[in-house]
C-alpha cells in the first residue's frame, strides 16, 4: 500500500509568487485577452476562487505581475549602478541591467508592455520609477544642472531604452551588450559634453 506524503502548507506570500509565475506563463502563451483564470489556477494547482481571493480579477492579476516586475527592475538597476566605477560606468551598467532584465524575462515582459489598456497606469509607474532613479543618479554627478534638464535627460534615456527594447524584440539578434553600446554612443556623448 502506497502512502501519500502530507501536502506541505504554502505561505500566502509563496502562493502569490506561484500564482504570479503561472499567470505570466499563461498570459505569455495565450495573450492576456485569451488567457483564462481557469488556466492560471490549473497551472498552479489551486481553485479559481483562490486566484480571486489573492488578486480580485484577471486585471488585478496582470497588475500584480507588472508590480512585481517593477520591483525586480528597480532592484537590478540599483544594484548595477551601486557597483559602478564612475558616472559613465553607472549609466552603462544601469542600461545594461535593464536590457539583461528584459532578456531574462523573455517574451513575458513584452506581453506586459503590450497590455496598455489594462496596465497603462502601472506601466507609467515603472517609467516614473526608472526616470526618478536616473535623474537622481545624474544629479549626483552634475549637482548644478537645472533639475528640469536632469528630468528631461532621464525621460529621454527611459524612452530610448523602451523603444530599443521593443526594436530588439523583433527579428533582430541584438544582444543586451550591443543595445547598451548603441544607447551609450548617443547618450554619453550628449550628456558627457555638458
Amino acid at each position: 500500500m502506497e502512502t501519500k506524503s502530507p501536502r506541505r502548507r504554502v505561505s500566502r506570500a509563496e502562493r502569490e509568487q506561484q500564482i504570479l509565475d503561472a499567470a505570466v506563463a499563461v498570459f505569455t502563451e495565450r495573450g492576456f485577452q485569451s488567457a483564462s483564470m481557469d488556466a492560471v489556477a490549473e497551472r498552479v494547482g489551486v481553485t479559481k476562487p483562490v486566484l480571486y481571493t489573492h488578486f480580485g480579477s484577471k486585471d488585478g492579476l496582470l497588475l500584480a505581475c507588472i508590480t512585481r516586475s517593477r520591483a525586480e527592475l528597480l532592484q537590478v538597476t540599483v544594484a548595477a549602478v551601486s557597483a559602478a566605477k564612475g558616472p559613465e560606468d553607472a549609466l552603462r551598467s544601469g542600461i545594461k541591467a535593464f536590457f539583461d532584465y528584459l532578456d531574462a524575462q523573455g517574451p513575458s515582459w513584452m506581453l506586459l508592455y503590450s497590455e496598455t489598456t489594462v496596465a497603462g497606469e502601472a506601466l507609467e509607474s515603472i517609467r516614473a520609477q526608472q526616470t526618478d532613479f536616473i535623474a537622481t543618479m545624474l544629479a549626483a554627478q552634475s549637482p548644478h544642472t537645472d533639475p528640469e534638464r536632469l528630468d528631461a535627460w532621464a525621460q529621454i534615456i527611459v524612452g530610448a531604452c523602451e523603444r530599443l527594447a521593443i526594436w530588439r524584440n523583433g527579428p533582430r539578434t541584438v544582444t543586451s551588450e550591443q543595445a547598451t553600446a548603441y544607447l551609450m554612443d548617443l547618450a554619453w556623448r550628449g550628456l558627457g559634453s555638458d
